[in-house]
C-alpha cells in the first residue's frame, strides 16, 4: 500500500519540509474517499495519473495535501497528514504563528499552512519543482497502522499509517 511506503519520506515544498510520519489511504470504492461519487470539479485531479498532488479545502478552511496513487481514472490518493519538520522551520514558524516543532505539521491543515500549500498546487506533478519527494529518505522506519480518523465514513479500515513512537504525529495510536 502507497500509504505506509510513504512513511519515512522526504518532502519538500518551497524550501520548506520534513519527514513524512503519517499517512491515511483513501480508495477508488471507499466511501470515505472523495472519488465515491464519481468525478466531478472538485476532485478531478484524484483522477488523474499517479505522481500528483491533489489539493482540497476542508470545511471552507484547511488545505489538505494527497498523493494521487491508483491508475489513471480510478480516484485514489493518499493524506499527508503530518511531517517531522527538518528544513526552513523559521518560515513554517511563521506561517503558523507557534514555535513549538512538534505542532508545526502534526495533522493535515497545519502541514499545508506551514509548507505555504494551497489550492494552486492543485494536479502539479510531485516530483517537479515546487515539490521535492523523495522516498525512503529514512531508512525502514517502524510503522503501525490503525483506523482513519477526522471522518465519519468507513472509519473502521486500518489505512492510517505512522512511524512507530514519533512525536509528530498527528494523533497517537491506539
Amino acid at each position: 500500500m502507497v500509504a505506509r511506503e510513504l512513511i519515512g519520506a522526504s518532502l519538500e515544498v518551497k524550501g520548506c519540509g520534513g519527514i513524512i510520519v503519517e499517512a491515511e489511504a483513501y480508495g477508488h470504492d471507499d466511501p470515505a474517499s472523495h472519488s465515491y461519487g464519481g468525478k466531478n470539479r472538485r476532485n478531478e485531479s484524484m483522477f488523474g495519473p499517479p505522481g500528483i498532488a491533489y489539493v482540497y479545502i476542508s470545511y471552507g478552511v484547511h488545505w489538505c495535501l494527497n498523493f494521487v496513487c491508483g491508475p489513471e481514472g480510478h480516484g485514489s490518493a493518499v493524506l499527508i497528514r503530518a511531517l517531522e519538520p527538518t528544513l526552513g522551520l523559521a518560515r513554517m514558524r511563521k506561517r503558523r504563528g507557534i514555535e513549538d516543532a512538534r505542532q508545526l505539521c502534526s495533522g493535515p491543515g497545519k502541514l499545508t499552512q506551514a509548507l505555504g500549500i494551497t489550492g494552486a498546487l492543485d494536479g502539479l506533478p510531485l516530483g517537479e519543482p515546487p515539490f521535492k519527494l523523495i522516498l525512503n529518505e529514512r531508512a525502514h522506519p517502524p510503522i503501525v497502522s490503525g483506523c482513519r480518523i477526522g471522518i465519519t465514513r468507513a472509519t473502521e479500515m486500518p489505512w492510517r499509517f505512522g512511524e512507530a513512537g514519533s512525536h509528530y504525529l498527528s494523533r497517537r495510536f491506539h
